[in-house]
């Protein structure tokens, strides 16, 4: 595509990093009006940072509270680069501030179809997640509180009593409605208590 002038392409792009925790991707990168060259170019400058395969940073942008997480999301993109992960799980329960713990783990539910391994360090759940179950956290998508708890309603890897108290705190909250706790503590609480049975995941 033809380059636009500096100044606009620069503008452009920290646009889209600085809503990103300071990364870009190859792709938006060209698409704010950096062709290869000029990509290599501000690398070779130090203007701009590799940060994983057709990952890059802005070094002088602020790094996000949950960097960590941001760089697992846009790892996640697909062949058009639209990552496809959603923070989930026992990290979306801390997110939410209903854990009593922070989670070693990092926990992402992606698409029934997802290929990619996930790096050290990170677990993917593997599950459809429809309109209305995520909410936008920073950059990042995140699950509901609702869907949170409905996630870890079969998650024997959570103690009852922490899953309980997760879900009381987030009646208390206004999170979830009483109706939504009554479910999650009862049929989803006996499959919780079956999947422990069974020796968990």
């Amino acid at each position: 595509m033809p380059y636009r002038d500096a100044k606009a392409a620069h503008r452009s792009l920290t646009e889209v990093a600085a809503s990103q925790g300071g990364y870009f991707t190859a792709r938006q990168a060209e698409e704010a009006g950096y062709d290869a060259s000029h990509l290599s170019y501000h690398l070779s400058a130090g203007n701009f940072e590799r940060a994983g395969h057709g990952l890059y940073r802005i070094p002088t942008l602020p790094h996000s509270e949950h960097d960590d997480l941001v760089r697992l999301w846009l790892w996640s993109r697909g062949r058009d680069d639209r990552p496809r992960a959603v923070v989930s799980h026992q990290t979306a329960l801390a997110l939410h501030d209903l854990a009593e713990f922070i989670p070693t783990t990092i926990h992402l539910t992606v698409p029934p179809g997802f290929r990619k391994k996930p790096p050290e360090g990170c677990v993917l759940h593997k599950a459809r997640i429809e309109l209305g179950e995520t909410q936008p956290f920073d950059a990042l998508p995140v699950t509901t509180p609702l869907r949170t708890l409905r996630d870890l309603a079969g998650d024997p890897s959570l103690p009852t009593e922490q899953f309980e108290n997760a879900v009381a705190a987030a009646v208390q909250r206004g999170l979830i409605r009483q109706s939504d706790a009554g479910r999650l503590l009862g049929t989803d609480r006996g499959q919780r208590q079956a999947n422990g049975s069974a020796g968990g995941r």
